[in-house]
């Protein structure tokens, strides 16, 4: 198993950034990726993006696309998502998940374990 943490969160303004990060423990040697997800307030959970474990490729949503930086330290076991330009519309909590599949990093269903998630609050 993996275990996943996730910190970082917070209550921000429009326009401010904060970081994310994701620490895994556990059977982690067997990881390709690492995503984060979000899901706000009546919505369904969305990709907003991945990285994966070797050799560091990675993936963005169109909507976070420029914003947010996902990196990776791989001595930490720890992933990060710098989430600068922040927007109302990105207030939700953010979930960090991993899969060993090798298949979509976009799709929530090949994820394998997930964090407890962070709340993030984008005020205006």
């Amino acid at each position: 198993q993996v275990q996943l943490v996730e910190s970082g969160g917070g209550l921000v303004q429009a326009g401010s950034s904060l970081r994310l990060s994701c620490t895994a423990s556990g059977r982690t040697f067997n990881m390709y990726a690492v995503g984060w997800f979000r899901q706000g307030p009546g919505k369904d959970r969305e990709f907003v993006a991945a990285i994966t474990w070797s050799p560091g490729s990675t993936y963005y949503a169109d909507s976070v696309k420029g914003r947010f930086t996902i990196s990776k330290d791989m001595a930490k076991n720890t992933v990060y998502l710098q989430m600068n330009s922040l927007k109302p519309e990105d207030t939700a909590s953010y979930y960090c998940a991993s899969q060993s599949s090798r298949t979509s990093v976009r799709a929530s269903q090949r994820y394998d374990y997930w964090g407890q998630g962070t709340q993030v609050t984008v005020s205006s």
